[in-house]
């Protein structure tokens, strides 16, 4: 099963929610602030090792291309 992260319009609150393909309330699960159902999804980015690039290693990515990983 996938996390995904989740924002909720009324009350800001961001979350994670590990989420099933077949989850009745996989469009929209109920914030755990303020439990408003009027959550987004959002974008989030793959954190992926490599030996060149950044200074420490790790970069961003929003594709699986390249991440050092062979």
């Amino acid at each position: 099963m996938p996390i995904y992260e989740y924002r909720c319009s009324d009350c800001g609150n961001e979350f994670e929610k590990l989420m099933g393909f077949s989850d009745p309330n996989a469009n929209a699960p109920e914030c755990p602030t303020c439990q408003s159902q009027n959550t987004r999804k959002r974008l989030s980015t793959i954190a992926s090792y490599s030996s060149s690039g950044s200074s420490q290693g790790y970069s961003s990515s929003s594709c699986g291309s390249s991440g050092g990983f062979r």
